[in-house]
């Protein structure tokens, strides 16, 4: 699906590279690394890798969610504590593309990919049971103390 209606939004964060003068062959896992911070004692980040065709159309190729209270372990949930910086691992998956001549590298960061993932309430009551919720403001950091990166597997060509 062409991702550019959802890059438009104000709530979506989106790094593109420059245009690729090669070919460059991701084959295998990709994860990205996000140094974030936000109000809620809960909520998500996901991201998404895309192909940006000479065109502008952008073509999702893999996408994941991590859930802050599971950040950690999938069966003891931890709350944040709003403000402070944590690491989180979002795992894309595998895959296997060539970014073309011309293609760009296109990654979207978000705190929501609906109805592809279920809603979080941000709150931290039970996801199942909960009726009260809040927005939550997130904010990014990608410098030298907090590097947010995206780990490609480029194959050497």
């Amino acid at each position: 699906m062409d991702q550019r209606p959802v890059e438009a939004r104000a709530d979506v964060l989106v790094y593109t590279s420059e245009v690729m003068t090669a070919g460059l062959e991701v084959t295998g896992p990709i994860v990205v690394t996000l140094y974030a911070a936000s109000t809620a004692p809960d909520t998500d980040f996901t991201a998404k890798l895309v192909d940006v065709h000479p065109d502008g159309y952008a073509r999702n190729l893999a996408d994941g969610i991590v859930r802050a209270r599971y950040r950690h372990s999938r069966t003891t949930p931890a709350l944040l504590t709003a403000g402070e910086v944590t690491q989180f691992a979002i795992d894309l998956w595998a895959t296997s593309h060539v970014f073309l001549p011309g293609h760009r590298i296109r990654v979207e960061i978000s705190s929501s990919n609906f109805p592809r993932f279920d809603r979080n309430l941000n709150t931290g009551e039970d996801q199942a049971t909960g009726t009260r919720w809040q927005t939550a403001r997130q904010t990014i950091f990608h410098d030298a103390r907090y590097p947010s990166h995206l780990m490609l597997p480029v194959i050497p060509r």
